[in-house]
């Protein structure tokens, strides 16, 4: 019940005439250092994910070995399907957090304040893995944003904020 308060289209209004929830100007610490600290959360995270990549591509090789080969179809998968579980499941989780987010000092709510989804969360994960391999500069958008905020993270709803 209480996400009905805070979800701007269920107040009467649109969502272009909702305020965001955290504004740079009278909250400026909670934007203070975001991007670099976003770096370093992305490096711990990605250091996580090939380790769980790696831990999944023994279990699909034995697997593998198991179904007598058939399972080593699954090795083009275990990737996206690690890499997008583990956000769904850190930043969509109680923490809003991945695990390097959490340990940068970092949360990712909702742009409007609410608590972000597992749905959500895989989605702007998948935003970023192509923003990565198709045009990195896209990413640079933080640097011109007063929330710091990159295109995927515009695209998905979702601001990177330092914990309150």
């Amino acid at each position: 019940m209480t996400e009905h308060q805070t979800h701007p289209a269920r107040t009467g209004g649109t969502f272009g005439e909702q305020p965001h929830a955290y504004n740079p100007v009278t909250q400026p610490q909670l934007f203070e250092a975001v991007i670099r600290k976003r770096c370093v959360a992305f490096i711990i995270d990605a250091i996580i994910i090939v380790a769980l990549t790696a831990i999944a591509g023994v279990a699909v090789a034995v697997l593998g070995v198991l179904t007598l080969g058939l399972a080593w179809l699954l090795f083009g998968l275990v990737f996206p399907a690690v890499g997008l579980g583990y956000n769904a499941l850190t930043i969509g989780g109680p923490n809003s957090a991945t695990i390097g987010q959490r340990m940068m000092g970092l949360t990712v709510p909702m742009w409007f304040g609410g608590k972000v989804t597992p749905l959500i969360a895989a989605f702007h994960a998948l935003l970023f893995w192509f923003s990565l391999v198709i045009f990195c500069p896209i990413l640079l958008w933080a640097f011109f944003d007063q929330r710091k905020r990159c295109l995927h993270d515009i695209l998905a709803g979702v601001v990177v904020i330092n914990r309150p």
